[in-house]
């Protein structure tokens, strides 16, 4: 599902759930790595995602490896400028917690965040803030939710514009 810029919002959020990830290697959690269906699946939704007008100001990631390394396809696919890519620790978050508190104090400048980070938090917060219901957002899924708010820390319920789901694709 495609979404345009007619409808006039003052703030947007594209979470990402990171990519699938190995279990194969004998590292900590936060060095997990992903696995070969984890690559196909963050290359395919990001390409497809290209087709959206994102205008993204600020990209923020968990700094656990699966995450590092979905943003890192996402970025590259849709040509996003490293500059505004931060890794943030807080986001290595699972009850969703920190992703609120990280997510409301971004800058007022920024109308268009995204962000990549872990489950259970990003399904949470989609049901939390979003309008739309989803049961479980999968690994390498995108939801994107406007807010009619001027600042991130005023962060209540949106409106869920577009999920973009591996399985929607294949």
């Amino acid at each position: 599902m495609k979404f345009s810029l007619n409808r006039i919002f003052m703030k947007r959020i594209v979470l990402v759930r990171h990519a699938k990830s190995s279990w194969k290697h004998n590292v900590i959690d936060h060095e997990r790595p992903l696995n070969n269906r984890g690559f196909k699946d963050a290359n395919l939704v990001s390409a497809n995602l290209k087709e959206s007008p994102l205008n993204i100001d600020l990209v923020l990631s968990s700094d656990a490896m699966r995450a590092k390394t979905t943003a890192d396809i996402f970025i590259s696919n849709l040509n996003i400028n490293t500059g505004i890519v931060h890794l943030n620790h807080a986001l290595y978050d699972f009850s969703g917690t920190n992703l609120i508190e990280v997510i409301k104090a971004c800058d007022h400048s920024v109308n268009t965040l995204m962000l990549f980070g872990h489950n259970h938090a990003i399904t949470a917060f989609v049901n939390t803030y979003g309008d739309r219901y989803i049961d479980n957002v999968p690994t390498s899924g995108v939801v994107v939710i406007d807010f009619d708010i001027e600042a991130w820390e005023n962060l209540n319920k949106g409106t869920t514009i577009q999920t973009l789901f591996p399985r929607d694709l294949k």
